[in-house]
């Protein structure tokens, strides 16, 4: 049988899900029997290995052409200028680094990733915050393995900066998920219908994500 992981809570449905790193994960009632457990995997296998074979072919696909970079959902050239200062700059068209080393290009590229979310991401958290009158706490832009995005009982905000190569409207989209859960902890309806009313066409932005977020993960 596949090798698996359960999460077991008051919850009264079992579910599975594959993860981005091609996990099963199964989330059971608490006092749900293992025997009913393995026997629900073995009705969805099909499922599951169709699943995890999209999630493999994902993770060993090069996302990254080594003279391009992704910014805001467009991919722009790399280009080598040994006479500046900077070690990567941008200039709307191309990005220009100061030398042909991969690894001094990546760090810069993560390192100006990291700014630059920064700079796109806080004035939209704020503007949607304050449009709708939502306490906001702390807010952290920090890289994540396998979250874009969180919300603390503190209303403590983390935002995945990678989202920077993403298209703004899945930018938009991630900050009114957790904005919403300044109201609603869960994923219920209710949830759901609060992040509708922030972002009418929000599925658009989240079936981006789920498509092509790997993407932004092969950094």
């Amino acid at each position: 049988m596949t090798p698996y992981k359960v999460i077991r809570s008051n919850r009264r449905t079992l579910s599975i899900s594959i993860n981005e790193n091609a996990e099963l994960i199964v989330r059971a009632p608490h006092l749900l029997s293992m025997n009913k457990i393995h026997d629900f995997i073995n009705e969805k296998k099909k499922w599951v290995n169709k699943q995890q074979k999209i999630i493999n072919n994902r993770l060993s696909d090069s996302a990254f052409d080594k003279d391009m970079a992704l910014m805001l959902g467009s991919l722009y050239p790399i280009k080598i200028k040994t006479d500046q200062s900077e070690k990567l700059t941008f200039n709307g068209e191309e990005f220009l680094v100061c030398s042909s080393d991969q690894e001094l290009i990546h760090s810069s590229l993560k390192k100006w990733y990291k700014k630059k979310f920064r700079e796109v991401a806080i004035p939209r958290l704020t503007y949607f915050a304050d449009q709708y009158n939502l306490s906001v706490n702390q807010v952290r832009i920090k890289e994540q393995k396998t979250l874009w995005g969180s919300c603390s009982s503190r209303n403590n905000i983390n935002l995945n900066y990678l989202l920077i190569m993403a298209p703004m409207n899945v930018i938009d989209y991630v900050i009114i998920h957790e904005l919403a859960h300044t109201i609603h902890r869960n994923h219920s309806s209710h949830f759901w219908k609060t992040v509708e009313s922030m972002m009418p066409n929000f599925k658009e932005a989240k079936t981006w994500l789920k498509d092509y977020g790997y993407k932004l993960r092969k950094l």
